[in-house]
């Protein structure tokens, strides 16, 4: 069964060690062109798993995150961060209480590069009882040295693991423990892992990710803006395609890529039938390997009765853009007997420009007829096919 998944992205701090720039503190700095803070929450907004997103920021910074989110910011739950990262992470699991998670995923607001693979390992590590510890295995010598920084030791590493996040887990035991703490006045844990530790919560670790740093200095600002502006321009073009069909039965209009149209039928099914977004739907997801539109809205789910089948095409653009995907072009082929579709195809078009976040001349919607042969030509249903070109890759 499928867990609801939520991620906390701490983002309250001021980032000293890296320095202020006319950006505001290492999350709002700006790394292939776009802030770290935006590259985070793309990550988990566009993961298929990942459910709801809060984002705990600074009280000064309410403006900063807006315009450095954009249109991300509508999409994310806003939640104010105390003077400690602790206390920070107490507030947003705190602004899940209402709708609570099984498992909560805790993120540095400065990884930026954590990949789905990662996330994916996190969330299946944590059980009930079990938290979750992506880590790499120390591999440098370690030394112990004195107050007058002479090596007294040298520490064997075997069984030294650095911790990264996304750390996970389940949501009820860190928000007790989160709570536990702050009673005994204790404010002093390093990471999430170490308070689940001291709760009594078992930690398990996963394999971590050599890739997903976390920026801290001012320097690794400026390498990871290197990596993203200088990485080499080997351009993934992936082409999806989806089908979807939909029986006509009696009634007083049909919903065709976002457009209602008055007709003598309608098109039955769990949402508003809208054959055209379906199949787009399944065109952008397969561009990634994320599935299909059953995996994510299925009919069983009484949640989606009747939802306007944009809610699909807009969550399969999160994960394409969640993955480092840019979309190229749309192209979507209905096949209908009637209504007829070239009224409304600027409409569509305009409708698919807006969701898929392109130009214009970048969507195509075009119609024909079966010719009177099988279910269509009866004007038994309406079947549409779509193509989806996602260019995935470096100036994602």
């Amino acid at each position: 069964m499928k867990s609801f998944v939520a991620a906390i992205i701490v983002a309250g701090g001021r980032g000293e060690r890296a320095g202020q720039t006319a950006d505001g503190p290492k999350q709002y700095q700006r790394i292939g062109g776009v802030p770290v803070i935006r590259r985070t929450l793309e990550r988990f907004l566009g993961h298929p798993r990942v459910d709801r997103v809060v984002a705990v920021i600074h009280a000064d910074d309410g403006d900063r995150f807006r315009m450095a989110a954009g249109d991300l910011a509508d999409r994310v739950l806003v939640a104010t961060g105390g003077t400690t990262r602790q206390a920070s992470v107490r507030a947003g699991l705190a602004a899940l209480q209402r709708e609570p998670p099984e498992v909560v995923l805790i993120q540095d607001a400065a990884r930026a590069f954590t990949s789905p693979d990662l996330i994916d390992r996190v969330i299946d590590g944590v059980t009930e009882a079990t938290a979750a510890l992506p880590a790499l295995a120390v591999s440098d010598t370690l030394k112990r040295a004195d107050g007058d920084g002479v090596v007294s030791a040298t520490v064997d590493r075997a069984g030294l693991f650095g911790a990264q996040t996304p750390q996970g887990f389940p949501y009820a035991a860190i928000l007790r423990a989160h709570e536990a703490a702050a009673a005994s006045g204790r404010s002093d844990f390093t990471d999430d892992s170490a308070l689940a530790e001291w709760a009594g919560l078992t930690v398990r670790l996963v394999e971590g990710d050599p890739d997903n740093l976390k920026l801290t200095l001012a320097r690794d600002i400026v390498m990871a803006d290197e990596r993203l502006r200088n990485r080499p321009a080997m351009i993934d073009v992936r082409t999806g395609n989806g089908y979807d069909v939909h029986q006509l039965v009696e009634g007083d209009h049909v919903t065709l890529c976002g457009v209602r149209i008055a007709h003598d039928q309608r098109l039955k099914g769990h949402s508003d039938a809208d054959v055209g977004l379906h199949a787009l739907t399944d065109a952008l997801l397969a561009t990634c390997g994320a599935g299909d539109i059953g995996d994510h809205f299925p009919p069983s789910d009484p949640q989606w009765k009747g939802a306007p089948s944009h809610i699909f095409v807009e969550k399969a653009v999160s994960i394409v853009r969640g993955r480092g995907g840019r979309i190229a072009n749309a192209d979507i082929s209905l096949i209908c007997e009637a209504p007829k579709i070239a009224p409304h195809r600027e409409a569509m078009r305009l409708n698919l420009s807006a969701m898929l976040g392109i130009a214009l001349e970048r969507v195509s919607v075009k119609a024909t007829t079966n010719e009177t042969i099988g279910f269509v030509g009866r004007r038994e249903g309406i079947a549409a096919i779509a193509t989806a070109s996602v260019i995935y890759g470096d100036g994602a």
